[in-house]
């Protein structure tokens, strides 16, 4: 018949927790429900889906991150998890040194800092809390609950505090200079004091963090470079060195909070109370105690607490935080909406459908957590090169400050302080964030057009596609396919016939199969009552109606002898009209035919057209009959292969796979499978959860030019990615050079690593902007 997509419904659910969520939230009580949390961290069990990318012939690549999936998975026997919000994290380094540190506590199996939803992930054999609070206090950083955290909880800190430090620097350097001019002896006594006093916050972190493991810190590198200049006389560039290291902190603080800006936007929409209807009776209460089935009143200009079906006839919706889509929506009674969606003309009533922790806000946050987890190929070896990048420039900086007075007679200071500017050289932090900064924009700027790209993995492997093979229903066409032609024997009416199959089809979800039921239900029919019914994979579904068997099945199902010449006929006709063509069975005698047509979505040749012009070849997959997928995909413009059962289609997919990068999107559940044989799964936002949590991205918008933007986006990054290795190797580069031949000193050092990071974060955030 239809070749099922799949004709059983299949359920997905997750076992009950106490609370469901892995993420903090936007407000106190949103997602957190009847599970009091611990003093500082809060426990998780919640098992974050793996989502890797595999190769066509289904192995995993060679450079999965290890540690990354370990985290994905859950915690390993006899071990409890902990979460934590954590704040001052200025970039992806900060996170680095947090794992380092926690990660030596004893007992502590694995730990993960999550930079952009800014929380600590610990799988400990024991309760730890105490000692990883005061194992990342040590570290310079504050720990909070995740249980009682909002997004924008942050220790009290005033302005004044902030800037303290820097002014108070900037104020004794204009002293110092302007005291050096009226006299060089007690100007030296000023820049040293300057010194001194910038250098004891830095030295100090620098010493913590070398105690928790991260010996080769920007903190210690400064601490050794001031202290350096001093001892040969360099006072000046002592402290100026301070003063551009602080203002470089608080250039990665603000683009880090800017890098993060959507995430907790994301986190703030959903409201801390809901408007509950019960006995007719409206009572204001927490988000955390609505349940699936409570009734509640959303008022004009409010957003939606909750997942929720609409009981009013009509109203329209602003989904644009969740979709991209500027233009409100029209939704009628029964329609599900999404939390987070604002209600625009009218007041509403609706009944919430999701857990608290489980809405649509609360997936998506979940899935940038895990998005994070799963580093790009390029990123995990920045991280590797780093590691080794930074002790060579140290062995480099000894060697040149040994080797030429020792053996080549030359002044011992002038080669001291060229060794001091190659040690500010070789901080890593510009490389180290040049990659991630630049994922992490091109992921907000999707997620802002209403597209999930599951981690930096992903992202990479789009911008390598080259072919995209499409599921067909539901995906090139709208999945609401309508009956256009009912042929049944002589002596059977129509409506007999619509009749036998709809009590056959009754409890299908397939879109064939509702197609056929409300058509029989629309010419006002009464439908028997059909007995044992069950889906034949591939071939049909059958059961029993009035004592006889009746099976409907694809015509390419059945026995040769089955369909006489004049049926085949009309089959081919209706086939090569682009339609698809079910045969209804009586005791395995043909008693009728129904042909379907199911439509383009209206912008699938605009998404063609905008793969293309990208040089992106497509490929139309489905288990419909050829002459069916032949109409359309000629409309199209584009190959096909039909017939092809789930099977067949990841056979499809690998062969495509073998030749170049290969994307597979769809919104079945018989697409997973086709999604995980390719380079990269890409799900329809209106599709199954098994497709949408197999796949590595996903539509939310359900529009399919998307895709176009998608693969846009993720080019753009490749590029920007590019840029900030370039700047930041070739800044250090050229600054290595010009040291070594003395053409520059200690503050241009500096420079070249503030800067570079700056430059960078500055460069990644133009992915932000770009509305290509």
């Amino acid at each position: 018949m239809h070749t099922h997509k799949e004709h059983t419904h299949q359920e997905h659910s997750n076992k009950e927790r106490g609370c469901g969520c892995t993420h903090d939230h936007a407000k106190t009580q949103h997602g957190c429900c009847s599970e009091k949390a611990p003093e500082v961290g809060s426990r998780t069990h919640e098992m974050a889906n793996e989502h890797s990318a595999h190769c066509c012939n289904g192995e995993e690549h060679e450079d999965l991150d290890e540690e990354s999936d370990r985290l994905a998975d859950s915690p390993p026997s006899g071990n409890q998890r902990f979460s934590w919000k954590i704040t001052g994290m200025d970039c992806p380094s900060c996170a680095k040194k947090i794992e380092n540190a926690v990660t030596s506590i004893p007992g502590v199996s694995s730990a993960r800092v999550l930079f952009a939803t800014e929380k600590l992930v610990v799988d400990a054999q024991r309760d730890i809390n105490s000692r990883v609070q005061d194992t990342v206090k040590q570290a310079g950083f504050t720990l909070l609950s995740t249980a009682s955290a909002a997004p924008n909880d942050k220790p009290q800190t005033s302005r004044l505090s902030e800037w303290g430090p820097l002014l108070l620097i900037s104020v004794l350097m204009v002293f110092s200079w302007v005291l050096d001019s009226f006299n060089p002896q007690f100007g030296k006594v000023a820049f040293i004091a300057t010194t001194l006093v910038g250098l004891a916050p830095v030295a100090s972190k620098a010493l913590r963090l070398i105690r928790s493991g991260t010996p080769f810190a920007i903190e210690t590198l400064m601490s050794v470079a001031a202290i350096g200049a001093l001892f040969i006389g360099a006072t000046a560039e002592a402290a100026m060195v301070l003063l551009l290291f602080m203002v470089g902190e608080l250039l990665e603080s603000y683009a880090a909070n800017r890098a993060r800006r959507g995430v907790k936007a994301l986190m703030a929409l959903v409201p801390e109370d809901a408007l509950l209807i019960r006995n007719g009776e409206r009572e204001r209460i927490s988000v955390a105690d609505l349940r699936p089935g409570d009734v509640i009143e959303i008022a004009p200009g409010a957003r939606l607490p909750a997942d929720a079906e609409l009981l009013s006839p009509f109203a329209s919706f602003d989904e644009s935080a969740l979709t991209g889509e500027s233009v409100p929506v029209e939704r009628h009674l029964g329609e599900k909406i999404a939390a987070g969606s604002l209600s625009v003309d009218q007041v509403v009533q609706m009944k919430v459908v999701s857990e608290p922790g489980k809405s649509a806000i609360d997936r998506i946050l979940q899935l940038i957590e895990e998005a994070e987890e799963k580093r790009a190929p390029i990123e995990r070896f920045l991280d590797r090169f780093s590691s080794y990048y930074t002790p060579a420039i140290m062995l480099l900086a000894i060697t040149v400050i040994l080797v030429p007075p020792l053996f080549f007679a030359e002044p011992w200071e002038m080669w001291i302080y060229r060794g001091l500017t190659l040690l500010l050289i070789g901080c890593p932090c510009a490389l180290v964030i040049s990659t991630p900064a630049a994922i992490t924009s091109g992921l907000a700027a999707a997620t802002r057009r209403g597209a999930l790209i599951k981690g930096g993995a992903a992202l990479e492997q789009l911008g390598l596609v080259r072919t995209i093979a499409f599921d067909k229903t539901g995906t090139l066409t709208e999945g609401k396919p309508t009956i256009t032609d009912v042929l049944p024997t002589n002596g059977l009416s129509e409506q007999q016939l619509l009749a036998v199959a709809a009590a056959v089809e009754m409890g299908s979800h397939h879109p064939l199969a509702q197609a056929i039921i409300n058509r029989a239900l629309e010419n006002g029919t009464e439908l028997p009552l059909a007995d044992g019914r069950r889906a034949l994979a591939g071939i049909g579904v059958e059961g029993v109606v009035a004592g006889k068997t009746i099976l409907i099945g694809a015509p390419s199902k059945l026995g040769e002898n089955q369909l006489s010449s004049e049926w085949s006929t009309r089959i081919e006709h209706l086939e090569t009209a682009g339609k698809t063509v079910v045969v209804v069975l009586e005791e395995g005698i043909p008693i009728g035919l129904l042909a379907l047509r199911d439509t383009l979505r209206n912008d699938a040749l605009q998404a063609i057209a905008a793969l293309t012009k990208l040089g992106i070849h497509g490929v139309m997959l489905t288990g419909d009959n050829p002459r069916a997928a032949a109409a359309i995909a000629n409309e199209l413009g584009i190959d096909y292969r039909a017939g092809l059962m789930p099977e067949d289609k990841v056979k499809a997919v690998s062969a495509l796979c073998r030749q170049q990068p290969t994307a597979m999107i769809g919104d079945g559940i018989n697409d997973a499978p086709a999604m995980k044989a390719a380079s990269i799964g890409i799900a329809m936002g209106s599709g199954t959860d098994v497709a949408l949590e197999t796949a590595d991205a996903a539509l939310t918008h359900n529009r399919l030019v998307g895709i176009a933007e998608m693969i846009k986006i993720s080019r753009a990054t490749h590029a920007n990615i590019r840029q900030n290795i370039t700047i930041a190797l070739g800044l250090k580069g050229i600054f290595l050079i010009t040291t070594l031949l003395g053409m520059t000193g200690l503050w241009l050092a500096v420079l070249a690593d503030s800067g570079a990071t700056a430059l960078v974060t500055a460069n990644a955030l133009r992915l932000l902007k770009n509305r290509s």
